[in-house]
């Protein structure tokens, strides 16, 4: 079974158990991807960057967590934890490390697959805007795309890292109106109602952190466009 979004795609497995580790391998290999597989949390933090990370959460020289904690450093790359602890604190723990989803095993090739198509949905908005490291200039505005920095003349606004994917994809397409399933789709990888009330969090949080200066505005019925060259009421 090929992957629908594989082509071209890195994974890299990161698993001690010899076998379970060349199981994954020739199934994903079959299924298009590029893999390489590492065995410890220490091999794990300086792998080359992939645009999936399978981490075993049980490793020999560490705990998988704290890898999960490091690579959220790594915003185009998409984290699934994969493990026996099927518990559901365990669950919770691997995702507030940072984690984009979580299997248990065992589990079936299918479901795997469906999750790494997911998790690669939620991504594609970073992968697609890092392409480039030119700073990006609205205004009193500066977006740094590799840097991840925004500031408001000169000052430094701390985002989220939804926030600052929120933020620039509105700013790649100002003055122009992007669409609620637009928006849903590239940040978040879904279309449904509560991502919908999620993004109303979002552009709520970045409105506060933004100011005056930076103004976005809802177009009701379709979305929310960005306007960073005078203040206006937002709406």
């Amino acid at each position: 079974m090929r992957s629908v979004q594989s082509a071209g795609m890195r994974i890299t497995v990161i698993e001690d158990d010899d076998r379970v580790a060349r199981s994954l391998v020739t199934v994903l290999t079959q299924a298009g991807f590029e893999v390489h597989r590492v065995a410890t949390a220490t091999e794990a933090v300086c792998a080359a960057p992939s645009d999936v990370v399978l981490v075993d959460l049980g490793l020999p020289d560490g705990d998988g967590l704290d890898v999960i904690r490091k690579l959220r450093d790594r915003p185009q790359t998409a984290v699934i934890a994969v493990t026996a602890r099927s518990e559901e604190h365990e669950r919770v723990r691997g995702l507030r490390a940072g984690a984009d989803d979580y299997i248990v095993k065992p589990f079936g090739i299918p479901e795997l697959l469906a999750r790494i198509d997911a998790v690669l949905r939620r991504t594609r908005a970073a992968r697609a805007l890092g392409q480039t490291d030119e700073p990006l200039v609205l205004g009193p505005m500066r977006i740094g795309v590799g840097t991840r920095e925004v500031t408001v003349d000169d000052a430094l606004v701390p985002l989220t890292r939804k926030e600052f994917e929120l933020l620039l994809l509105l700013a790649r397409r100002a003055p122009n109106v992007v669409s609620r399933d637009v928006i849903l789709d590239q940040i978040w990888g879904v279309a449904w109602e509560p991502a919908s009330r999620t993004l109303d969090t979002h552009i709520a949080a970045l409105r506060h952190k933004l100011g005056s200066e930076v103004v976005i505005r809802t177009v009701h019925g379709v979305g929310y466009r960005l306007l960073a060259d005078r203040p206006e009421r937002n709406g």
